[in-house]
This record gives C-alpha cells, sequence and structure tokens, in this order.
C-alpha cells in the first residue's frame, strides 16, 4: 500500500535534485516533497536565517489573466468581485498578499497576485490550486483568459544573503524592493521575479520553465552560501514571522478580521471606500471592519520549553472551565531557542500579555499572548 501511495503522489520538476541531495520525501499536497536534508531541520532553519536557503515551492499554483479587453484595469476590476483587495490599484512590476472569499465570508484560499503589465499572475495554494482555478472559470470567463501555468516550477531563494546570490545571475535583482514583480532573466533564462517569500526574510520567489528548473536549482546552490532547505524548516520559518498557513490558521470559516489580516485589506475596499464590497461575504467581512470579531488570531508564546501543537485547547485559568481557544500552528523556534504557536482566542483575552493556559498530555501549560513576527523580518522596503 505504501508503494501504491507513492506512485500515486505527483512530483516536482526538482524530485530528482531532492532524492540526489538526500532529501528525506514525504507525501504533501498530493506531491512527493522534501521534508528535510542530511543537515537536519534546526540547521536548514538557521541557515536561512543567516545565509541563504533554497526552498522547491513548485507544487504551488501559477496562473495567468489576461484581460479579453486587453485592459489591464478590467482584468483586475474582475478579479475584485472574489477578492477583498483593492487589485486595481496594484502598479505594473508590483505585487499583492490577497484572498478569495466565501459568501459566508471565510477565505477559500490566500494568493499573491501581480500585474504584469498586459496580465495579472496569480501564485496559489497547492492544495486549493484545482478549486481555485474553477472557481476563477466559473466567475471571471467573461472577461478574461484564464492560463494555468502548469509548465513552470516555483523556487524561492530566502535569507539575508540571498539578493547576493541572484544577483550573479540576474544584475536587476539588487534594485528590487519587497513586493516587485516580474518578468527577469536569470543566467539567461526567461523567468518572473518577485521579491518576497514566506519566511520573513529577504528574498526572491523565481517562476522558471519546468524544463529549466533544474539547471538554475543547481547553479543557485553551486554557492556555498546557499543550501537547500525541506517543508520542515519551511513551517518553523513561517511560523517565527507569524505568517498563516491555508488550511490550519485559516480556513472557510474563518474571516480575514478574524485572522489579523485586516492589514490586507485596503480602504477602497472598505465601507465607504470607493469601491466597497462587491466581494463574496462582503456583509460579514465589513460587519467585522465595522464592529469588530469576536474572536482574533493571536500570537502565544510558552513560559516552559514544551512545545505546544496545533490542536491544543487553550484556557484563561490553570484549572477548570471550559476551552476559549485552540492552538493552530505551534513548534519549536529555533531562532528563538523557545516554544512559539498561533491560535484563536476571544478578543477579550486578545491584549499582549494576556496569560492564558494550553493542555498539553493532560496538564495546563502557561503561555502568554505575544506580538508577531515572533522574529523581526528583514524585508528590503
Amino acid at each position: 500500500m505504501l508503494a501504491h501511495s507513492q506512485d500515486s503522489l505527483k512530483r516536482t520538476p526538482l524530485h530528482s535534485l531532492h532524492v540526489s541531495l538526500g532529501g528525506k520525501m514525504v507525501p504533501f499536497a498530493g506531491y512527493d516533497m522534501p521534508v528535510q536534508y542530511p543537515a537536519g531541520v534546526l540547521k536548514e532553519h538557521l541557515h536561512t536565517r543567516i545565509q541563504a536557503g533554497l526552498f522547491d515551492v513548485s507544487h504551488m499554483g501559477q496562473i495567468r489573466l489576461l484581460p479579453k479587453s486587453g485592459r489591464i484595469e478590467d482584468a483586475a476590476r474582475a478579479l475584485e468581485r472574489l477578492v477583498p483587495q483593492d487589485i486595481v490599484a496594484i502598479a505594473k512590476g508590483r505585487q499583492r498578499y490577497a484572498q478569495f472569499t466565501n459568501a459566508d465570508g471565510g477565505i477559500l484560499d490566500d494568493l499573491m497576485v501581480a500585474n504584469f503589465g498586459d496580465h495579472l499572475f496569480l501564485v496559489v495554494n497547492a492544495a486549493c490550486k484545482e478549486q481555485d482555478e474553477a472557481h476563477l472559470r466559473a466567475n471571471l470567463s467573461d472577461d478574461c483568459v484564464i492560463d494555468s501555468l502548469a509548465d513552470r516550477a516555483l523556487i524561492a531563494l530566502q535569507g539575508p544573503k540571498a539578493e547576493a546570490v541572484l544577483a550573479k545571475f540576474c544584475a536587476e535583482a539588487p534594485a528590487m524592493k519587497f513586493m516587485d514583480a516580474g518578468p527577469h532573466e536569470v543566467a539567461g533564462i526567461k523567468c518572473f521575479v518577485s521579491r518576497s517569500g514566506y519566511t520573513g526574510e529577504d528574498g526572491f520567489e523565481i517562476s522558471v520553465p519546468a524544463a529549466d528548473a533544474e539547471r538554475l536549482a543547481k547553479m543557485l546552490l553551486d554557492n556555498p552560501d546557499v543550501l537547500p532547505i525541506g517543508l520542515g524548516a519551511r513551517d518553523s520559518l513561517r511560523l517565527e514571522a507569524g505568517l498563516c498557513l491555508y488550511g490550519h490558521d485559516i480556513d472557510t470559516v474563518t474571516t480575514p478580521v478574524e485572522a489579523a489580516l485586516e492589514w490586507s485589506v485596503q480602504k477602497s475596499r472598505r465601507s465607504s471606500g470607493a469601491r466597497a464590497g462587491g466581494f463574496p461575504g462582503a456583509e460579514k467581512i465589513l460587519a467585522h471592519f465595522d464592529n469588530g470579531a469576536s474572536r482574533r488570531r493571536v500570537g502565544l508564546l510558552a513560559e516552559g520549553r514544551a512545545p505546544v501543537r496545533e490542536g491544543a485547547l487553550l484556557f484563561a485559568d490553570s484549572a477548570g472551565g471550559e476551552p476559549i481557544g485552540k492552538v493552530t500552528s505551534g513548534g519549536f523556534g529555533p531562532s528563538l531557542s523557545a516554544p512559539v504557536a498561533m491560535g484563536y482566542v476571544p478578543v477579550s483575552l486578545s491584549a499582549l500579555g494576556t496569560k492564558l493556559f494550553a493542555e498539553v498530555r493532560g496538564q495546563r501549560l502557561p503561555l502568554a499572548v505575544a506580538a508577531m513576527p515572533f522574529v523581526k523580518n528583514t524585508y528590503k522596503r
């Protein structure tokens, strides 16, 4: 059964490279992916924080929205029917974080949207990419040609030395600022490059034709400052950065306001804005903006050394009482050398420093609501 299960998994264009590098392969979002390499999760995590790490994120979905009218603003206005963000205001060569929402205000997926001048370029989560593409086709086909770019790989180069590494292959890289995005040549290969990532570190995401992916990855890995990084360290890095993982920290029953993602919804789409509402679940989401939500995603720092994992129930008291929330992501933060977690609690218990208790193996461990990110980000503004 195990062999059959492994055979049924999809493989990214870098699969052979992962195996040759000693990657420990595990099923993830329908793909056979490296969870770690021989260096181990701890070293991979710290190396990314200090130097640079290379991640295979080719399992993510890449989609192009081409306006049938030829006017990019028409594609932007069409996409605004599905997300609460201001897409019209994304300048050419820039990228923005967004969420697909449902009729109840919940989040169907989170995504990145870039303006490439004549079309919008979207990157969506691996586990949701088929339903996201279907969602786009069902709602935007009258206005846009929707292309799934299945022939492209996606790699992320993250860390304080990422710029110096990429500059050897892409002369424009040093001039890029956080959330700049567009077509660039990397080592003579026509790529799409954004100065972004999901680690809290400065870095780049590079969309490359699948046929060129391994060659480019090997060139980047030839630099002694770069190590291959697996899913284990990717998860601990994004947790320290206070970034949501879809299906865990955000889902179909969580609004952007509950998820503490208000910053991602521009004023133009909020009540009294120039293009207020008009997206799925607008009534509930805007009510949360105007009147507040009853719960909120918060950072949590444990007092001891024991990690508090996803699913742990949260309590207001050290004994007795009903659960007041639960942990949605948690683990050990190598950069802090301490446990870190995120979870949902009533707004009345969401103030920084509020003491709570997590139930771990029948015991209630003390922790406190903490500011996020847990590790200061190093984005190049």
